[in-house]
């Protein structure tokens, strides 16, 4: 569990700070081009986690004579905008759950080896006869630190979950705004999408 959760937390910690960044850059660069055209090609070298591009390419017209293609170009904007802003948080959200997870259930991982070490130790002593200080605090000590080590993992978990999941926030807001001014933009100016 510990293994796993530090694995996903240096990869968000490299990768959350790069998508927010690249976020802020490919939509400044998208509203100064000229059309969409030009905006696929200035976002690309600022787009490095395929966050906004996909949001500009979901834009395209679809084929006539399908059901993707019935409604007006607002309703099909929201549908293709809706699923490739999905797309796009469940890639900032990827690992989310393992840290959740792990969060809530290694305290109770390391209680389970707690009680296990303080039976093999209770039934030592039973077996031995005798009940002295020595006897207990040995085992009781060992079983107790399973506690800690579920803490130990528990606690950085819990911990990166809470502020990765602000950051994912902050950037799926800006995503969700941008996708929002890019239909209201496409579905009022259909010239735009050269």
């Amino acid at each position: 569990m510990s293994v796993a959760s530090w694995v996903v937390i240096l990869w968000k910690v490299w990768l959350l700070p790069r998508a927010r960044t690249d976020v802020a850059r490919s939509v400044a660069a998208f509203w100064q081009s000229a059309s969409l055209a030009d905006a696929r090609q200035r976002l690309s070298p600022f787009d490095r986690e395929a966050l906004v591009l996909p949001l500009i390419a979901a834009t395209r017209a679809e084929a006539s004579g399908t059901l993707a293609a019935a409604g007006d170009r607002a309703q099909q904007l929201t549908r293709v905008l809706r699923d490739a802003l999905h797309v796009a948080v469940n890639k900032l959200q990827y690992g989310q759950v393992l840290l959740a997870t792990v969060g809530s259930t290694a305290p109770f991982v390391g209680l389970l080896g707690t009680v296990w070490g303080i039976y093999h130790a209770l039934t030592s002593i039973a077996s031995a006869g005798q009940i002295t200080i020595d006897r207990v605090a040995g085992p009781v000590g060992e079983a107790l630190i399973m506690t800690a080590a579920g803490l130990a993992v528990a606690i950085p978990a819990v911990l990166a979950y809470n502020i990765f999941g602000r950051q994912i926030g902050r950037i799926e807001a800006e995503l969700e705004g941008f996708a929002r001014d890019l239909r209201e933009l496409l579905a009022n100016h259909d010239g735009v999408a050269g």
